[in-house]
């Protein structure tokens, strides 16, 4: 515990503009999130699990894990063989997480642009609704960051708020737990969860193929191959 404490008074001496807006109540975030997806968030996380390829024995970081349930998920997916680490700015949310942490199932404190893992670890990168609270000044060395740690032919699945439906109400509720908020207060909040911006970064950072998908009615991502 000593070694989690040091990153936790670590990451809090921080300022948001060096690792962007935490989110510090787990329970609160989960239950907005429950009610903008009509509680369908173990559906979503059922659907994004699909898509991404994931499969039993893979390797897999999820950055900007929140309260961990993605990391859970996926954990079932990739069995004993495989491994999923989950990683978060947010000290709370990895205290939570790890509490409720399950076999084959890791949690660090770590912001998405200061990921020190070795180079070609993981067979697959999930980013979700995270990238908007990464300050805009650090996004192009996150995305760095995840092409450097996957392997060759590794897959990196970026998602968010689809900008439709019931967006403007998603984006009333959840700026007020920072899921919707850009950095850069200037920046339309519709345009800063808009996934489809980071298409040309992807591309300037290296990956080969990058396609966009929707999944369900609320839900867009960005799928990229190294």
């Amino acid at each position: 515990m000593t070694g989690n404490r040091q990153q936790f008074d670590s990451v809090t001496s921080r300022t948001e503009n060096e690792i962007g807006l935490l989110i510090t109540k787990p329970r609160g975030y989960r239950l907005v999130k429950s009610l903008y997806l009509l509680g369908r968030v173990g559906a979503l996380n059922t659907a994004l699990i699909r898509e991404s390829g994931a499969g039993p024995g893979a390797d897999v970081l999820d950055i900007g894990c929140g309260p961990g349930d993605l990391v859970r998920a996926m954990g079932e997916r990739v069995g004993p063989d495989g491994s999923v680490t989950g990683v978060d700015p947010s000290p709370r949310m990895i205290e939570y997480a790890t509490a409720r942490s399950s076999a084959g199932c890791r949690f660090e404190v770590r912001a998405a642009q200061d990921i020190t893992a070795p180079d070609a670890s993981y067979d697959l990168v999930t980013c979700t609704f995270v990238m908007h609270h990464i300050p805009e000044q650090h996004r192009r060395a996150a995305i760095a960051h995840m092409y450097r740690v996957l392997r060759p032919g590794g897959r990196l699945l970026l998602a968010d708020t689809y900008p439709g439906g019931r967006l403007k109400a998603a984006v009333a509720i959840m700026s007020r737990f920072a899921a919707a908020r850009a950095h850069d207060h200037a920046e339309d909040p519709v345009a800063a969860i808009d996934i489809r911006r980071y298409r040309e970064d992807l591309r300037g950072a290296g990956f080969r193929t990058v396609d966009f998908t929707t999944v369900g009615s609320s839900t867009a991502m960005l799928l990229a191959v190294k």
